[in-house]
């Protein structure tokens, strides 16, 4: 498919841990891809860097169905990761393409230009954009979820993801190989809006090994996100 900074001083009047907590969220980074799509594995090879690499990001893999027809069925594939895809490619103005990259909400990217995305990646940590502070709990088959007071709005948004699949592909324009590929989103749904006040969400467990929950402002820009941690069984 083709704030300001905020800036943590300890002597500042107001300044509150929260805060802080709040500074030192993931930047998001979502690689829509498919593995009917013969230039993602680079793409996907670039991601798996970022999801091992970097825990300063928050990468996920999303699937989409499009593909699905020319001779491969990606076992990945979700219907709601190529309507998110449609959503960014109408603000963008680009339309749906693999392998895109779109950076905390705000830049879509060819996924594999790995300089490009570095960048975009450097100018959304430097100006970033966090309007409260999220945790996330999951144990016991549940999900707890906690966001803080802070200025504005934003749709909750619950994603689970599994760590790495390998999958050899025998049909379509990538047969024949085996491809490895990390943080693929298995599941991604709203949950709630947050208008400001400080907010306590319970909801079963998505699919996916691991869980994460973002913020997504009205115009489409990611204002907070964090991972789950998994205290004891869940």
């Amino acid at each position: 498919m083709r704030a300001w900074p905020l800036l943590v001083i300890g002597t500042l009047a107001g300044f509150s841990a929260p805060v802080a907590a709040a500074a030192e969220r993931p930047i998001v980074v979502e690689l829509f891809t498919s593995q009917g799509c013969s230039s993602c594995p680079p793409a996907n090879a670039y991601l798996n860097e970022l999801s091992q690499q970097r825990a300063d990001v928050l990468a996920l893999a999303f699937h989409v169905t499009y593909w699905d027809y020319l001779g491969w069925k990606d076992p990945f594939s979700l219907q709601t990761a190529t309507d998110r895809q449609a959503r960014y490619g109408q603000r963008f103005g680009d339309g749906s393409y693999t392998p895109e990259i779109v950076v905390d909400g705000s830049s879509g990217l060819v996924g594999s230009y790995r300089d490009d995305v570095n960048k975009a990646i450097a100018k959304a940590r430097s100006a970033i954009t966090t309007e409260a502070d999220v945790r996330v709990v999951a144990k016991d088959g549940k999900v707890s979820i906690d966001i803080g007071a802070g200025q504005g709005a934003a749709k909750v948004l619950l994603v689970g993801f599994d760590r790495e699949h390998v999958t050899p592909i025998g049909r379509g324009e990538n047969r024949g190989r085996t491809m490895a590929e990390s943080n693929i989103v298995r599941s991604f749904r709203p949950v709630a809006d947050w208008r400001g006040a400080p907010v306590h969400i319970d909801q079963p467990r998505p699919d996916g090994e691991e869980i994460a929950v973002i913020l997504e402002a009205p115009d489409g820009h990611i204002v907070g996100a964090s991972r789950a941690s998994h205290p004891g069984a869940s």
